[in-house]
Order: C-alpha cells, then sequence, then structure tokens
C-alpha cells in the first residue's frame, strides 16, 4: 500500500471514529431544538387565540349584544371565535389542532375529552400553574400538546354562563338550558390545548441532521482532495524521483542527473542531503579507481 492511500486511510477512520460520538451528540441537540421550536410555533398560535378572545370581548361582543334577545350569534362566543380563527390559520398549517377544552360548555364540540380533563384538573389542583407541555399516545402516533388554563376573570363573560335565567334567552334555545352554567369567577372552566404529532419535530431534526451530514461529508472530502493534491506534489511526488535515482545510484549510474530540489523543507532537504551523498560517493569511487 502507498503512503498516500495509508495516509487516506487513516484520515477516513479518524474522521468516522470521530462522526460518531459527534453525530450522535448533534441528534439529540437538533431533536431537542425541533421540539422546541415546534412549542414555540404552539406559544405564538395560543396567544394568537387569546388575542382573538381578547378582541371579542371588547369590541365584537359589545357590537352585538342588542341582537343576542332576538338571535343567538355564535360569533359573539370568545371560545367560537379562538377556534374558527385557528381553523383558517390550519389551512397553512394543518399539522396543529386547537381545542378550548371545558369541563361544563355550552358548545358540545368544547367538551373536554379524557385526558383533557385530567390536564385542566390539574390546572385546578395547581392554581399558580400556567402551562403544561405533555406528550400523549393517539391512533396517529404520539401527540406533543400545549395548553394554557381557561380562567373566568371578566365579570362580563359570567353573564351567559351563571345561571339559564341571566343568560340571554335566544343562547338558552339555542344550546339548552342544562350545559354552561354555575361558572364563577376566578374559576378554571377549560383549557386551551395545541396539538401537534411527535413526528413533525422529528421530521424536522432528521432533515437538519442529514443536512449537516451532507455538509460535514462535502467538508470533508473537499479537505481530503486538498490534503492529497498537497501531499501527492509536496511529499510522494519527490519521494518517488527519490526512489528512482536511488535505484539507479544503487546499480552503478552515477552519471544520473541530480535530484531537482525546490523549499526548504524535510522533504527537500532529504532530496538535498541525498544529492551530497551521491556526489560524496561518485568522488570516492574516482578515487578507489586511481590508485
Amino acid at each position: 500500500m502507498s503512503l498516500l492511500s495509508k495516509f487516506n486511510v487513516a484520515l477516513i477512520l479518524v474522521f468516522s471514529l470521530a462522526l460518531i460520538p459527534a453525530g450522535w451528540v448533534s441528534h439529540a441537540l437538533l431533536q431537542r431544538s425541533a421540539r422546541t421550536q415546534v412549542i414555540q410555533n404552539a406559544r405564538i398560535m395560543m396567544e394568537t387565540a387569546m388575542a382573538m378572545r381578547g378582541y371579542t370581548i371588547k369590541q365584537i361582543k359589545p357590537l352585538l349584544d342588542s341582537r343576542l334577545k332576538e338571535q343567538f350569534l355564535p360569533q359573539t362566543v370568545p371560545a367560537y371565535s379562538a377556534t374558527e380563527v385557528f381553523n383558517y390559520l390550519r389551512q397553512s398549517n394543518p399539522e396543529y389542532t386547537y381545542k378550548e377544552a371545558t369541563l361544563n360548555p355550552s358548545n358540545p364540540r368544547d367538551r373536554a375529552v379524557d385526558w383533557e380533563a385530567d390536564v385542566i384538573t390539574q390546572f385546578k389542583k395547581e392554581p399558580g400553574l400556567t402551562e403544561i407541555i405533555g406528550q400523549r399516545q393517539t391512533v396517529e402516533g404520539p401527540s406533543l400538546f400545549l395548553s394554557h388554563p381557561i380562567r373566568i376573570t371578566d365579570p362580563r363573560c359570567l353573564s351567559c354562563h351563571r345561571t339559564p335565567e341571566e343568560a340571554p334567552a335566544s343562547l338558552v334555545k339555542f344550546y339548552g338550558p342544562s350545559n354552561g352554567f354555575g361558572w364563577k369567577l376566578n374559576e378554571v372552566v377549560g383549557a386551551q390545548i395545541v396539538s401537534v404529532p411527535t413526528s413533525i419535530p422529528v421530521s424536522m431534526a432528521n432533515q437538519a441532521f442529514r443536512t449537516l451530514l451532507g455538509s460535514l461529508a462535502g467538508v470533508f472530502l473537499f479537505t481530503l482532495l486538498v490534503l492529497n493534491l498537497l501531499l501527492r506534489y509536496s511529499v510522494t511526488r519527490p519521494l518517488t524521483r527519490l526512489a528512482a535515482l536511488a535505484d539507479q545510484v544503487s546499480h552503478g549510474e552515477m552519471d544520473a542527473p541530480d535530484l531537482e530540489v525546490k523549499g526548504s523543507d524535510e522533504v527537500a532537504r532529504l532530496g538535498g542531503a541525498f544529492n551530497r551523498m551521491r556526489i560524496s560517493l561518485k568522488k570516492a569511487l574516482a578515487m578507489l579507481d586511481e590508485s
């Protein structure tokens, strides 16, 4: 095996051994980063829903309150508005889902299922808890969720949820008198929940990891090519010429031309030393012939 081949094998081996732990650490960091990014996106969507709730309470509902006596308009309900806006948002982000899960909702679509009820119960038990991030198993696979509590802090919300007698007649007629009542001020009645399949951050991390590996491989191949060219012209090529000249001298060809020496590195000094040795050997043989 040539010197250049040995160098290539050694370099490839070192790169491969270094790539294993580096790849493992990078993959773990990319997975964590992708998960953080997905959660941050969910927070932004959650804030959008909260903004829509506030807009509905402060600007939409007052404009339509006069019509509630004759016709119930779901657009005046903050939860309805936030959910509808999120559904429009899902047209460009279909992997995200949003629900305002409530233990005792007026709208049946907002009723909490078992795991959502557990999240709401946890918010009820820990009043200082403002966010829960978790993972659950679904039919489609693992799903990551972000949840915030729905706490009644605005007395205006109770106008529709304290008792059927106090609520607008059109609302009671629309949803019935059995659901969505009995709410109290500062009570946690539900939770906003944004869900996304864990396959999304995993896919993002894997794509970033493949890009990283491809970049590293490209840099390594470029470095290997440059080093090969450098070694070929500064080491192996001069050594090959030196070996050929040494072979000629060993066969008694003392008239072979001197090895051309350029530079001042170790290979150049070796070539110069060989030239001097050949000249000295030639003179010594000439003196022996004269004697």
